[in-house]
């Protein structure tokens, strides 16, 4: 069935939808990124290394985008992109096999004019792809132990790829969900009951989300962005806040009761 008389029941539902994966959005911590970091740091620290960085992959670009790095020499390769193929990184990502070399030099598959970009070009490195179930994510790169002829081994890759693992993990958790009009389409696909033809659902969305930000506004949307906030500050003060909701959620109800249980006008 298709057109608008089957469309209209559809849109009240989609809208629904759109808000409450919105408002949980917006409560939800940027842990990915987080996490991200935590893990280039221990990298880091792990190996005494002077840098380590995560390219992940750019599925509408097909770009490895260099996302997060630690370290003292690491900081330079953030937001650098480089092709799929391309250098160390590429050959890991497009291969899926995991890499050390204690000569990067010698290597025809690294690419030095790229490391003079980020202004760092290291002597040996290991890289290890970022791997799920799903396919590869993108890849962990850890650049030169420090230590006079230190260099990465099996044991190296090893140890690098547990961290990768965990990269995965990571990523793809911050990514399910994410795009909500591409959700509400797959869950319609899902249960047998694609959008009609003339349906187009993304309007749908963006309309909801932007009714979140509108003059008219619910003030429970408005009242979410503060809890998302509220998740920065001190331990004491998150007490007191917690105590007062108590008291308001204790109130609500109480006026919910005494509105039902008094006695309609005749």
């Amino acid at each position: 069935m298709t057109g608008a008389g089957a469309a209209d029941p559809l849109i009240p539902t989609l809208r629904a939808v759109a808000l409450r994966v919105e408002a949980a959005r917006r409560l939800s911590p940027p842990a990915g990124s987080a996490v991200l970091h935590s893990i280039v740091e221990a990298t880091v620290a792990l190996f005494d290394a002077e840098a380590a960085s995560i390219a992940l992959h750019d599925v509408a670009a097909d770009r490895l985008v260099f996302t997060v790095a630690a370290g003292d020499q690491g900081q330079g390769v953030v937001g650098l992109t480089i092709g799929p193929a391309e250098g160390v990184a590429g050959y890991v990502f497009s291969s899926g096999q995991p890499l050390a070399l204690s000569d990067v030099e010698r290597d025809a598959r690294f690419g030095r004019t790229t490391a003079e970009r980020t202004g760092y070009v290291p002597r040996s490195l290991v890289a290890v792809p970022l791997l799920d179930d799903e396919g590869i994510l993108g890849v962990l790169e850890v650049l030169d132990k420090r230590g006079a002829g230190a260099s990465f081994d099996l044991r190296d890759i090893e140890l690098a790829s547990v961290f990768a693992r965990q990269a995965a993990v990571a990523i793809r958790s911050s990514r399910v969900e994410r795009d909500t009009a591409t959700l509400l389409g797959t869950v319609l696909d899902a249960v047998n009951r694609a959008p009609p033809d003339d349906l187009d659902v993304e309007p749908i969305v963006a309309a909801a989300v932007a009714a979140l930000d509108g003059d008219g506004a619910e003030p429970l949307w408005a009242l979410a962005d503060q809890v998302a906030r509220i998740r920065a500050i001190e331990p004491a003060q998150l007490d007191l806040v917690r105590d007062l909701l108590a008291v308001l959620v204790t109130r609500a109800e109480r006026g919910g009761a005494s509105s039902r249980a008094r006695p309609r006008p005749r």
